[in-house]
């Protein structure tokens, strides 16, 4: 299903604060946000690039909404009806909200303009997910009507060949992302084993 959020209201959190659709415009300050919240080590199969944004721009059944304080993009949500294991699921990929304005009800209204529209759309669940060590983004999670489903963990065997570190050492990937992993079933989790039959 093909969508135009241009045409969708804004959501006003407070006077100075709007959610609006993600434009080009929006573009350069949600890169920087990102790299200034995300932190990729903690899930090195993720990717936080000019790609990992672009992917969402161009995707039909788009949900990119930011939020706005004047010119400012203080918070910005990226989704799709992108879930290669189910049409009728929608995948929100990233969520961030700038430090200074953590607490404020921001990312709440991320996520339902987010929802909303991916609902429109026709997703019968959205699905994302968050690093078990993240607190703050579950309890968000759970709060916007999220429950907790199948756990992913990613497995590293390291080349005997060659000097381990130490035992916390990350293993940084190449360049494929989380979405390239979900589509190519490397992290579809418990009892899914790739696309159901048609």
């Amino acid at each position: 299903m093909e969508s135009d959020i241009s045409h969708q209201p804004e959501i006003a959190i407070h006077p100075e604060i709007a959610v609006v659709p993600m434009g080009l415009g929006h573009l350069r300050q949600v890169i920087d946000l990102g790299y200034q919240v995300f932190d990729t080590q903690a899930k090195p199969y993720t990717s936080w690039s000019l790609t990992s944004v672009a992917e969402h721009l161009d995707s039909a059944g788009k949900s990119c909404w930011v939020a706005v304080d004047s010119d400012r993009v203080v918070g910005f949500v990226l989704a799709s009806m992108e879930f290669e294991l189910r049409e009728d699921w929608a995948y929100l990929e990233w969520i961030a909200v700038s430090p200074d304005m953590q607490g404020r009800g921001v990312a709440g209204k991320l996520m339902t303009a987010c929802c909303d529209l991916l609902f429109k759309h026709g997703a019968r669940r959205i699905v994302t997910d968050v690093e078990l060590h993240n607190a703050a983004s579950a309890g968000m999670m759970r709060k916007n009507g999220f429950t907790e489903g199948t756990t992913v963990t990613l497995f590293v065997r390291p080349n005997p060949d060659e000097a381990v570190a130490g035992a916390d050492e990350q293993v940084a990937l190449g360049p494929g992302t989380k979405r390239d992993l979900i589509r190519r079933g490397r992290i579809t989790g418990d009892g899914r084993h790739g696309r159901p039959a048609r």
